[in-house]
C-alpha cells in the first residue's frame, strides 16, 4: 500500500475524487486506488480499469474517457443481490 503525496484527482464510476492510496497486490492483479469522492466524501476503492485521470489542459489531457457508471448500490449487474468485490482481484 502506498500513500499518495499530494492525492491524484481522479474520475470515478462514483464522480470526481482524489486517490489518496494506492494498494498493488502483485503482478497477476489490478492496482487498486483508494479514492475519496468530492460530492459526498464517500471512501471508495476502485480497480485500475474502473478509473481515469482528470481533466488537465497543461497536460495536453482536454477531455478524458469517462469511466462506466457503477450499478446501483447494493445490487450486482446480473441483479441477483450484492455487488462484492474480492479483495484479491480475482473472481474465484
Amino acid at each position: 500500500m502506498l500513500q499518495l503525496n499530494p492525492a491524484l484527482p481522479l474520475n470515478t464510476p462514483k464522480g470526481e475524487g482524489f486517490a489518496h492510496f494506492l494498494i498493488d497486490y502483485g503482478p497477476e492483479s489490478d492496482l487498486y486506488w483508494t479514492v475519496f469522492i468530492t460530492e459526498t466524501g464517500e471512501i471508495w476503492t476502485f480497480a485500475n480499469k474502473d478509473v481515469r485521470a482528470s481533466k488537465n489542459i497543461t497536460l495536453g489531457r482536454s477531455s478524458p474517457s469517462q469511466p462506466p457508471r457503477a450499478p446501483a448500490r447494493g445490487v450486482s449487474s446480473e441483479g441477483r443481490g450484492p455487488a462484492l468485490v474480492p479483495l484479491n482481484g480475482k473472481d474465484g
